[in-house]
């Protein structure tokens, strides 16, 4: 149990499936405040739909932290969630669509603003801590490979072509160029402890990184700043990345090293390996010892597998981080 005097804040920066179990185990703790800062750049499924259709910030990874930070105190705020979660599995207009979604876009119809939609939205789901988008810019992040070539958006990077397996980014950007908001700003500045995933390396969590203020913010903290490491590699992003080679890459992003690395030891079952071996994805190699920063190792690993939703279009990880493990490896390192 930490000191009652204050609680101590914990932001977590991401975006996509990755913090959403970091943030659900997060919650628990009544003793702490936690705020998630999650990517504007997502442009895929459901929400680059929304994006292209209504000309509003992307809301899928947004959706996706509230409802991992909404009440569940009792079964009706366990549907709600699941309502908030809950997406179309046919209909011509609707097949593919995240309820979630749907809401956001029609608050910030109402409201004129897609900032004070999140912030109904926390009302509506009775969440513990805060959501804030890490700008208001529209923006796309632009990605430039080994090989010289650029592309632009998060679904064209997250689900490359073909001629992207085997190459790597050299170089991340938005454009435009965007700037943090002050809220989120506010909230690096304030922190206790920042912690940069798990998610993919470059959609979703330096898409955050890149964006104007955030990295300059992250280095003038105070806070103990955390990076939990990925399970696996991902073609067309981090093909054959180590540990460390992921380390490095938040280092050149951010401008700050991590004080403290979490890498997962639990080992991925072998049925779903192969099935990650198919589209050449592997566990990532744990080298963070050639690293100069503290080095937690913890089984990490979701017992469940995943299972693909109905009427979900895109590609998702087979394997995640376990809320309760995740939640409690942060959690102890505010003592």
């Amino acid at each position: 149990m930490l000191d009652q005097t204050r609680k101590k804040s914990v932001v977590v920066i991401g975006g996509g499936t990755g913090i959403y179990p970091t943030l659900r185990g997060l919650k628990k703790y009544k003793d702490i405040d936690v705020t998630a800062i999650i990517t504007m750049a997502d442009s895929g499924g459901s929400t680059g739909r929304l994006r292209d259709e209504f000309g509003q910030l992307p809301v899928g990874d947004v959706r996706m932290a509230l409802a991992a930070l909404s009440a569940d105190v009792d079964n009706h705020d366990e549907l709600l969630r699941e309502l908030f979660l809950y997406r179309f599995a046919k209909g011509d207009g609707l097949h593919g669509h995240n309820l979630g979604n749907l809401l956001l876009v029609a608050l910030t119809d109402l409201l004129g603003s897609e900032l004070e939609a999140v912030k109904v939205a926390s009302r509506i789901l009775r969440v513990r801590g805060e959501v804030l988008p890490v700008t208001k810019d529209r923006v796309h992040i632009v990605a430039t490979y080994d090989d010289g070539v650029v592309v632009q958006g998060e679904h064209d990077i997250d689900e490359p072509e073909t001629d992207r397996h085997g190459h790597r980014i050299t170089s991340l950007c938005t454009s435009p160029v965007a700037g943090i908001t002050p809220d989120a700003q506010k909230a690096l500045l304030a922190a206790d402890l920042i912690v940069l995933g798990p998610g993919d390396l470059y959609t979703s969590l330096l898409a955050n990184c890149v964006v104007e203020g955030v990295s300059e913010a992250i280095q003038e903290s105070k806070a103990k700043f955390v990076y939990m490491t990925n399970l696996m590699t991902k073609e067309g992003q981090t093909h054959r990345m180590t540990a460390k080679e992921h380390i490095d890459e938040v280092l050149k992003y951010v401008g700050r090293p991590p004080d403290t690395v979490v890498v997962n030891t639990a080992a991925v079952p072998e049925d779903l390996l192969a099935k990650y071996a198919q589209a050449h994805q592997y566990p990532v190699e744990d080298d963070a010892n050639e690293v100069a920063c503290d080095v937690i190792r913890a089984d990490l690993l979701d017992d469940e597998p995943v299972a693909q939703k109905e009427g979900d279009v895109l590609q998702r990880s087979l394997v995640r981080g376990d809320a309760q493990k995740m939640g409690k490896v942060i959690y102890d390192l505010l003592s």
